[in-house]
């Protein structure tokens, strides 16, 4: 994940509502689509690429969520390869990885972090 400390610009999303709960909604920042998740039964907010490494379909965005343990997961619902929602690791075993970006929730509204 992105450390807010490197964070240059926060992308405003929408508004926490326009997210559905213990799902993902999906956005376009220049040339990335980013999937926000709403992991409401956690109580937090994850960024990560929304395209699924495997074969390159964008649909993390509508994975299932879950754990691992103590580590929150999403899997593509395509092709079910879990992804850690901390850091992007494959939790397959498969040298596969999403990017992951910072969130913050200001107010009523969903932010996302980029180095741009």
């Amino acid at each position: 994940m992105i450390a807010f400390t490197y964070v240059k610009t926060w992308f405003k999303a929408r508004k926490t509502s326009g997210f559905p709960s213990n799902r993902g909604g999906c956005l376009k920042y220049k040339d990335k689509q980013i999937a926000i998740i709403n992991f409401e039964r956690k109580k937090e907010w994850y960024a990560r690429q929304n395209a699924c490494p495997h074969k390159m379909k964008m649909a993390l965005s509508r994975g299932m969520l879950g754990s691992m343990g103590d580590i929150p997961k999403t899997a593509c619902h395509l092709y079910k390869r879990t992804f850690s929602l901390v850091d992007g690791t494959n939790l397959n075993g498969d040298d596969l990885k999403i990017a992951t970006y910072s969130v913050k929730i200001v107010g009523d509204e969903v932010f996302v972090g980029f180095l741009d």
